[in-house]
């Protein structure tokens, strides 16, 4: 069983920063997509960024271009750089990894994240 291990999140002022590393159990190599969700309260759950195997990215409208997505092979981690932070960024944010022979896809425990003064 993969396990996805968030950190990084908590409060924050508007106008600031964040980034939240995920930490996976096993190599990125196994995974044709990573990245995270979020779900605001009384929202459904959405697409935030993804990076795939082959590095390619793709973000939300509302988020680009102030969040960036990275992967660092070595750490085994995908990391999400969130700066000019508004207060609709507030949101529990889950990373994702889906894996590249079955298409399952993996969740980690989330991560609060709020923007408020």
């Amino acid at each position: 069983q993969v396990q996805l291990v968030e950190s990084g999140g908590g409060l924050v002022q508007p106008g600031g920063s964040l980034r939240l590393p995920c930490a996976a159990s096993e190599s990125t190599f196994n995974f044709n997509a990573s990245g995270w969700y979020r779900q605001a309260p009384g929202k459904q759950r959405e697409l935030v960024a993804v990076i795939t195997l082959g590095i390619s990215t793709n973000y939300a409208d509302s988020v680009e271009p102030r969040f960036t997505i990275s992967k660092d092979i070595a750490k085994r981690t995908v990391s999400l750089q969130m700066n000019s932070l508004k207060p609709e960024d507030t949101a529990v944010y889950y990373c994702y990894a889906r894996r590249v022979t079955s298409g399952n896809i993996y969740w980690g425990q989330g991560t609060q994240v709020t923007v408020s003064s």
